[in-house]
């Protein structure tokens, strides 16, 4: 004898509300508690807590003070050794770059590790904003050796991809990786840089990148927005 899967009211009410979302557009406000109560007949509890999954799911963003307004879909971030804004382009967006900060610094001890010069040795540590049409994305700090891009200024940077950069000026391209990525929640910088609350949730990408002669030329750290990407990866099974 087949049974039938429980259907909750909050389930029930999520995906009214998700038949709601797909008729307003990305930026619409959606009605308040009150009123989504008395519309599909639970209790506001019942709407507040459905509210709630679609707004950690990515579907919806709350804004103190001011409402619940649809949020674009999450960006599907994969697993490859493509660029920040060859990924925006592929996915129908423009992609945009807005240098913070650059400067000049000793390696010292870590970071000569992970870029394989000596403590001693100058690099570059460039801030930048990533933007996917106009809207922050993620937050990137950069370190490279200096002596690989000598009079790199942060005018170069904003103008396109810096991949593309890198191999037509200085005849560097990327080859491999190692990246690592971990769950983290946004510091008063970086949340203010990305327009979200204190500690919101987002991702910490570390990658350390080399050409194909093997040689260690950039490590960089970037914090993602977790209402804006998920993590995707084609897996298989080994075989024996």
């Amino acid at each position: 004898m087949s049974t039938q899967p429980r259907v909750t009211k909050q389930s029930e009410t999520r995906r009214q509300v998700l038949d709601l979302i797909e008729q307003l557009g990305i930026g619409s406000a959606i009605p308040s508690e009150r009123q989504l109560s008395a519309d599909l007949g639970v209790s506001r509890l019942t709407v507040r807590a459905a509210l709630d999954a679609l707004a950690r799911e990515g579907h919806l963003v709350r804004r103190r003070g001011s409402g619940t307004y649809v949020q674009h879909p999450k960006i599907a971030q994969e697993l490859t050794m493509t660029s920040f804004s060859e990924d925006m382009r592929r996915r129908g967006m423009v992609p945009g770059s807005r240098t913070v900060s650059l400067a000049r610094e000793l390696a010292g001890a870590r970071l000569g590790r992970a870029l394989q010069v000596s403590p001693a040795e100058k690099i570059l540590v460039i801030k930048r904003l990533r933007l996917a049409d106009g809207e922050p994305m993620a937050i990137e700090t950069l370190h490279l050796p200096e002596q690989l891009v000598p009079g790199l200024e942060p005018e170069d940077i904003d103008r396109g991809s810096f991949y593309e950069l890198l191999g037509g000026r200085y005849g560097i391209r990327i080859a491999e990786g190692t990246q690592a990525i971990e769950p983290t929640v946004t510091d008063e910088e970086e949340s203010e840089a990305l327009g979200v609350p204190l500690h919101s949730p987002a991702f910490l990408f570390e990658r350390t990148s080399r050409d194909a002669d093997g040689r260690t030329f950039e490590f960089v750290q970037s914090v993602y927005r977790g209402d804006r990407y998920r993590i995707v990866t084609e897996l298989s099974r080994p075989t024996a």
